[in-house]
């Protein structure tokens, strides 16, 4: 499986896209379509893209498809992460919630968290309990975070129906 046209035009609205660097709700630097900037991408001002190279960023806008290519080498790794982990059945929009859900929180969160472990016991309506949970962000409750795990639940119950 892997994430939809429904699901990258969710999570595009969900990330936004901006050309430039900035610093995250968190305090992480970010650009493009919720990419989290590496330490060696921030030191070196260039990130490597498939199809393009290695390409600078800074002061000058990056274009959609540079913005779009980085994504597609982001979830990568989610989708990775996905298939190895969840070891249940999933629907299109199952799936495509989860990737959204997991793009935002990061592998590690959730090869560890407690939505994955009621997940792979069978208790699919668990997701949306344990997907509200992870509304912080610098140790606060974020609106934007409570608005976007809404969101990704709608799309997992449109798939349990």
């Amino acid at each position: 499986m892997k994430l939809s046209p429904v699901g990258i035009e969710l999570l595009k609205v969900l990330e936004g896209n901006e050309p430039f660097p900035y610093e995250d709700a968190a305090g992480l630097w970010t650009m493009g379509i919720g990419h989290l900037l590496t330490k060696s991408e921030m030191a070196s001002g260039k990130i490597f893209l498939t199809g393009y190279g290695l390409v600078k960023y800074g002061r000058d806008a990056w274009p959609e498809d540079w913005c779009e290519a980085l994504l597609r080498m982001d979830l990568r790794s989610v989708e990775a992460a996905l298939h190895l982990l969840v070891r249940v059945a999933l629907t299109q929009p199952q799936y495509d919630a989860l990737c959204c859900w997991t793009f935002n929180v990061g592998n590690n969160a959730m090869r560890t968290s407690t939505l994955l472990a009621q997940l792979n016991t069978g208790h699919y309506d668990q997701v949306p309990v344990q997907m509200r949970r992870w509304v912080y962000a610098g140790g606060r409750v974020l609106q934007g975070l409570k608005n976007r795990r809404e969101r990704e639940i709608a799309l997992w119950e449109a798939g349990a129906a």
